[in-house]
């Protein structure tokens, strides 16, 4: 005999499915990453599906997507069932250039620090990250030698 899943759960029950706090469930909440309803004593109840959302943002945030990104890609799925593989596929194609950009920007970053200790830096004439008279001021905020241009590195 099998048993039907509940198609509600609580917080306690997603927060352990997914392994994510309570505290980043709510947080997900405020941000409009993933939506809860609520039961008639004002718990938090969240469709089944929204183990598969989680899945999803954690996975996004470990290659380096911002919440925004997230927050976008989301959007476009639906929130009343799981998404299907066509949606997922449709998601990782969108940012297939920007992981391509920021993997770029790695192996970049990679080969430049070989020869660098730390960039205390020992060889300043041979430096490929030094900033002589901060003439990349004009290219804006952060690293922008280490940036993938999609972002405005150089």
């Amino acid at each position: 005999m099998t048993t039907k899943l509940a198609d509600y759960l609580s917080i306690g029950q997603v927060a352990e499915r997914s392994g994510v706090p309570h505290t980043t469930l709510r947080f997900y909440e405020e941000r409009g990453l993933i939506t809860s309803e609520r039961s008639a004593g004002n718990q938090r109840r969240y469709r089944r599906a929204v183990l598969r959302r989680i899945a999803f943002i954690r996975a996004a945030q470990r290659v380096g997507l911002s919440l925004e990104q997230i927050g976008e890609a989301l959007a476009e799925l639906p929130r009343d069932h799981a998404p299907t593989k066509a949606d997922w596929a449709r998601l990782s194609r969108n940012w297939r250039a920007e992981l391509d950009a920021r993997i770029d920007a790695l192996q970049r970053l990679r080969d430049q620090l070989t020869g660098c200790v730390g960039c205390g830096c020992l060889s300043l004439r041979t430096c490929g990250l030094h900033n002589v008279d901060d003439r990349l001021a004009g290219f804006g905020p952060g690293a922008p030698l280490l940036k993938p241009a999609t972002e405005g590195g150089i």
